[in-house]
């Protein structure tokens, strides 16, 4: 009986420790984490769902993970993944009528001005062009590192960057291009 109850002590002491390793982790970086989340899924409410079962996922496999200098980048894998496959559903691709419009003055911490008339175009990316533009230009990462995240090669990011930046060059207004060196600038 002694044996059993040191057994039952051994196995609560791990799960204590899974907790508080697991806690540390989330509160450390919560706040990045829910950055790229709110990219990706383009709404807070979005985001936290997001960021909530990408954090889910990595508790049920904390065990598992034996590079803990990579646990960001396996969040982000499960963000992207999970963000996909909120595309692909039914349900989410259903419009809805609504008696009133929602308001569109809506300030954004991320939004620094200009950005905002940006994102808005981003926002009407194919979500594996998007994925790359959030990962590249939002977050920073190299193109390995993007390769890596999201389970593609460092080509199909390249030509996934390519396609979504003539995309947005396309669509978007002639006052958000870069000016061309040259261009008379007044």
């Amino acid at each position: 009986m002694g044996t059993t109850l040191e057994a039952m002590g051994t196995r609560h002491d791990r799960h204590s420790d899974k907790d508080a390793d697991f806690s540390a982790y989330m509160a450390a970086r919560q706040a990045a984490l829910y950055r790229t989340a709110y990219l990706l899924a383009g709404d807070h409410a979005g985001a936290e769902d997001l960021l909530q079962n990408a954090f889910a996922k990595l508790y049920l496999s904390w065990d598992k993970v034996r590079d803990r200098e990579a646990l960001d980048g396996y969040v982000r894998r499960i963000m992207v993944n999970e963000n996909s496959s909120l595309w692909r559903r039914a349900w989410k691709r259903r419009e809805h009528s609504a008696d009133t419009l929602p308001d569109t003055g809506v300030v954004d911490a991320y939004d620094d001005g200009m950005g905002g008339v940006l994102w808005s175009f981003v926002q009407t990316l194919p979500p594996r062009q998007r994925s790359v533009v959030v990962l590249r230009y939002y977050e920073q990462l190299s193109e390995a590192e993007i390769a890596d995240v999201l389970g593609i090669s460092v080509g199909t990011v390249k030509s996934q960057a390519s396609r979504a930046l003539a995309g947005l060059r396309a669509r978007a207004p002639q006052s958000l291009h870069p000016h061309q060196p040259g261009d008379d600038v007044r």
